[in-house]
């Protein structure tokens, strides 16, 4: 049985084959060649578990991960990926599950950057300077000539150590700069991407301030939680979802069509869309929405095809 820390991690695979492992999921997702239970999620006043098992033709994949979002200097999440034979049950591989949740999360926002943005999209926001946004900063810029990075938080302490840590993993040419308000930070951008778990939307209840962007939502994965406003939904023909889990489990999509603000009709799946080789229509006036919950399988797929890089 091997551990694979973050740096195993990170010599194993870069961003961009990151989002083509899970491209390569949707794929997956979309021929129905696993199995995926719903997650469990164990809540205990304002802190939860996650298990999310999944099963493929090789391998199963276990992760277990925690969420405290009150931690103080260290992460809110923490967690480990077991990768076991379906042959044996042997045990193959541990994965550091903080770093591969950050890692791999980036990259389903990089996905939806790669598919969804502009060709010329320049200038992206970073709304949570937690390790979610952390990632998603770097996705993009993997999939998009980035020049300029805006960054809101609502707290300020650690937001110039991210921005030197940031500094380390982009081009040094790239503009980053940190903003008081989320309504200034997305003045201008072309790519918005939130990474919270906050429970109110982080974003202005502006349609002026949202249209004509690609909007990214990473940060909600319960009922309660919700980064997107009201308005948001008045400015969008169709939300995109890696998962049809995210129905239930996200309050960016929950609530609205709680509220008839969206019809169920307008949501659809990243592995739908993908498989379709439908171009995506971009109007004026209109923002292109995409809300991921996470799922097991992106996990599986990408603790499979590191263990197999660094050990076949």
């Amino acid at each position: 049985m091997i551990f694979l820390n973050e740096s195993g991690i990170k010599e194993a695979i870069s961003m961009k084959e990151m989002i083509d492992a899970i491209d390569l999921s949707y794929e997956m997702y979309h021929a129905n060649d696993f199995l995926m239970p719903t997650r469990m999620q164990i809540t205990h006043n304002e802190n939860t578990l996650l298990i999310m098992p999944t099963v493929m033709e090789e391998v199963i994949g276990t992760k277990l991960v925690t969420v405290f979002p009150n931690n103080v200097n260290i992460p809110r999440l923490h967690g480990v990926v077991v990768l076991t034979s379906n042959a044996t049950g042997e045990i193959k591989a541990i994965l550091d599950g903080t770093c591969l949740t950050g890692f791999r999360t980036g990259a389903v926002g990089g996905s939806a950057v790669r598919h969804f943005a502009n060709d010329t999209s320049e200038t992206l926001t970073i709304i949570g300077t937690g390790v979610q946004g952390f990632y998603q900063a770097i996705a993009a810029c993997t999939e998009r000539p980035i020049k300029k990075i805006k960054l809101y938080n609502r707290t300020t302490a650690k937001m110039p150590a991210f921005i030197s840590r940031l500094k380390q993993e982009i081009n040094s040419t790239i503009e980053i700069t940190a903003h008081s308000s989320a309504a200034d930070a997305i003045k201008g951008s072309d790519i918005i991407m939130t990474a919270t778990n906050s429970n109110e939307p982080v974003l202005p209840n502006d349609p002026h301030l949202l249209k004509n962007k690609l909007i990214i939502g990473i940060g909600s994965f319960q009922p309660k939680m919700r980064e997107f406003p009201e308005a948001l939904y008045d400015i969008t023909d169709r939300i995109f979802i890696d998962t049809k889990d995210a129905i239930e489990e996200s309050g960016d999509i929950h609530t609205p069509l709680k509220n008839n603000w969206i019809k169920e009709q307008s949501v659809q799946t990243m592995a739908s869309f993908l498989a379709s080789n439908e171009k995506i229509k971009k109007e004026n006036g209109k923002s292109i929405v995409f809300k991921s919950t996470g799922m097991g399988l992106f996990d599986a797929v990408t603790a499979n095809i590191i263990y197999d890089e660094l050990y076949y």
